[in-house]
């Protein structure tokens, strides 16, 4: 019954935009774009607490939010952990500690609607809102993130240029919104007047279009040392959008995997990650 509904469950929210959009195609948007920032899944579950738990718990308020804060404290580099969507700070367990053993002062968060932190809805603004927060909080000279979270700390470079970081690594991370919104079209079936009306709406609220937001355009972090690691057979974010974001960023290094996936945790990666931000 779980997987009948996973199935057409989808297909009945895109046939309701659609027939929504015969109406209103503002009020289409409005309900696409809801369903689009809603997570199904990333709260701590209890087989995670136990490791999270070790770390130093601080709730930091921004815009109306409770976010969860860990820290692992180091005496060398701050280094700022960003996971990515329906995930939490669990995720960076096998990097931590490589960071731990090199005595790292280590930051991770929970993304809005995720983990621990409070909200329902979550997007890549809203991500990098909270990210100057924490930034501003702990002055990080090093980020690193996963999928989303590699595309917020580059549009957070571009938005809240920061000099106090030095290196920025992105992991298996999407480069271009329309990727995205396409793939969310594939899965919910919306028709092209929705996707015209959510156009609009991210117009109207974040000030760019669809096509606008691609992380290999943005000039922010361009000054910054770059690790970019993707995966070639990754299904999630597709390998060809690190592969612009390295063109285009002349001062960074790009790491290519086959087999590992979209997840990345394996040694291999922790391996290189430590080497570059040793160097």
């Amino acid at each position: 019954m779980k997987k009948v509904m996973n199935k057409y469950l989808p297909l009945a929210y895109g046939h309701y935009f659609n027939v929504l959009a015969t109406f209103s195609s503002k009020m289409a948007a409005r309900k696409a774009f809801a369903l689009f920032c809603t997570p199904r899944k990333g709260k701590v579950r209890p087989e995670q607490q136990e490791f999270l738990e070790q770390a130093k718990s601080h709730r930091l308020k921004v815009m109306g939010l409770e976010l969860q804060t860990y820290r692992w404290q180091g005496n060398k580099e701050t280094i700022l952990l960003m996971h990515g969507w329906e995930s939490n700070a669990f995720r960076w367990r096998n990097l931590i500690s490589f960071l731990k053993k090199e005595d790292y002062n280590i930051i991770a968060f929970d993304a809005p609607a995720h983990g621990d932190s409070t909200g329902d809805k979550f997007n890549v603004p809203l991500y990098t809102e909270c990210t100057k927060a924490v930034i501003d909080k702990y002055n990080p000279k090093i980020v690193i993130g996963h999928s989303v979270g590699g595309m917020n700390s580059l549009y957070n470079q571009e938005k809240y240029s920061n000099s106090e970081i030095e290196k920025i690594v992105t992991i298996g991370s999407p480069s271009r919104l329309k990727d995205i919104i396409n793939d969310y079209q594939n899965i919910v079936r919306f028709n092209d007047g929705v996707l015209n009306g959510l156009d609009d709406h991210f117009k109207s609220l974040f000030g760019f279009g669809i096509e606008e937001f691609s992380t290999a355009e943005f000039k922010g972090h361009l000054s910054k040392k770059g690790l970019v690691i993707h995966d070639e057979e990754d299904t999630i974010a597709p390998f060809s959008a690190s592969e612009s974001v390295h063109k285009a960023w002349a001062n960074s290094a790009f790491f290519k995997t086959k087999g590992l996936g979209h997840s990345m945790h394996q040694d291999q990666v922790s391996h290189r990650i430590m080497d570059f931000i040793k160097s």
